[in-house]
């Protein structure tokens, strides 16, 4: 796949650079350039994305940041067998365990929300950084609602983290699925409030809590440029039937 001439590799990551070390040099550039467009395509052209892990993968699959690329890749394409594969073998690889989540998540997605709880509850799970912790809450939560347990997983949900005032990386989201959570199971008024509060952490865009804290409300978003088009569509139809009238006169 053609790579566009500005991406030169030396964007990505330098723990990455010095993982691609361990290889030739001009097979190293291939790699890190395909690289860098799986970063770039991930979340707009999944797909796209995943076509460059490959070649990444075929390339140099003895290395940990590729195998853990490829398995981003291959979990935005809900390709999730595939996926736990690849970030299994990341682990291997270098020992390190902030994978476990997304790990846990890709069972879910394998139709086995049982064995996501099971790696909640590991041992692997206390030596994640807070940030680890508050995603495993979240999957583990998934897992409950995949398994119809819906108080279970608003209480999996209810933590420090949740309760905090502070805003972190991962508020806007907490509350969101708190708010989701609480919604699934007929509590609306709460919901609406903790849909509020996500809006409150929600500096990026990262979850649509204002559209559902809107649609709560009972607010209907017009589209604008359809309107403008049924208005034009409209005044087309008059001034076609005023040119009628006149040619009948």
């Amino acid at each position: 796949m053609p790579i566009p001439e500005d991406v030169t590799g030396d964007e990505i990551d330098k723990d990455v650079r010095q993982e691609l070390q361990s290889l030739p040099k001009t097979l190293a550039d291939d790699v890190a350039r395909n690289l860098v467009m799986v970063a770039r395509l991930l979340d707009e052209d999944p797909e796209g994305a995943y076509a460059y892990s490959r070649i990444a993968l075929r390339l140099a699959s003895r290395v940990a940041a590729v195998r853990e690329a490829a398995g981003f890749a291959a979990y935005a394409n809900q390709k999730y067998g595939e996926a736990l594969a690849e970030f299994r073998a990341a682990k291997r690889m270098t020992g390190n365990i902030d994978l476990w989540p997304v790990m846990a998540d890709c069972e879910r997605g394998l139709g086995r929300p049982e064995k996501a709880l099971d790696m909640a509850g590991a041992p692997e799970v206390h030596k994640l950084d807070k940030a680890g912790q508050v995603e495993m809450r979240l999957v583990a939560a998934g897992a409950r609602r995949d398994m119809g347990q819906l108080d279970a997983a608003i209480v999996t949900l209810q933590s420090p983290e949740l309760a905090s005032n502070s805003v972190q990386p991962w508020t806007a989201r907490l509350r969101y699925a708190y708010a989701d959570a609480l919604l699934a199971a007929g509590r609306e008024s709460e919901a609406r409030e903790w849909f509020a509060k996500a809006v409150e952490a929600d500096r990026d865009g990262s979850t649509d809590a204002s559209d559902r804290l809107a649609e709560l409300d009972g607010v209907e978003f017009v589209d604008a440029l359809a309107e403008d088009e049924d208005e034009d569509e409209d005044q087309d139809e008059s001034e076609s039937e005023d040119v009628s009238s006149e040619e009948k006169d």
